[in-house]
């Protein structure tokens, strides 16, 4: 969430006349939200957490297929967010308007999703699955060298998540360093 707002940040300031961003800040946090979000976190959401609540309750089938319909559309706006990217970046003409137009979609999917999540399914997850169901979610999430996501780089993330906060302006991050 802080990636996102940051980056809605920097397209409203430049859509307000301030010096536009630095290109490598626009391009880190693209990179950041593709591979963090789409390649990592929703998948293991898709493949632990989800068939764990669908097995104990099916109150909740509707909300978890819309969340994972949001998966599947989310690497089709991140295709778009570095094709817009790519193009304002080359200087083509409008290009900044059509790479704004992607964050702003991109963006206020996003929140929807993690709303979704943090006030529905987070709360039935908590109501409905046992320890033992807890305990293999942790260790999936906390292990990132699982070979089917193909990831394993919890220090590069760590530390491009850190590259990105160090390139915001202050008072974009403020004191959110390290909170």
């Amino acid at each position: 969430a802080a990636v996102v707002h940051g980056l809605e940040f920097l397209v409203r300031e430049t859509r307000e006349g301030k010096a536009p961003p630095p290109p490598a800040l626009l391009q880190a946090i693209v990179r950041y939200v593709k591979e963090f979000p789409e390649k990592l976190h929703h998948p293991k959401e898709d493949a632990y957490l989800f068939p764990r609540l669908r097995e104990r309750t099916s109150e909740f089938d509707g909300t978890l297929a819309e969340l994972e319909r949001q998966h599947a559309e989310g690497h089709r706006m991140i295709d778009e967010l570095e094709g817009a990217l790519a193009r304002y970046r080359a200087g083509e003409a409008g290009g900044f308007g059509v790479f704004a137009a992607a964050v702003e979609h991109f963006a206020e999917a996003q929140m929807q999703h993690m709303r979704l999540e943090t006030k529905v399914i987070l709360p039935a997850a908590r109501q409905y699955l046992t320890a033992a169901d807890w305990v293999e979610i942790d260790k999936a999430f906390a292990r990132n060298g699982d070979p089917r996501f193909a990831v394993d780089n919890d220090e590069e993330f760590r530390a491009l998540f850190a590259r990105i906060l160090n390139l915001f302006p202050e008072k974009v991050v403020g004191g959110a360093v390290g909170s």
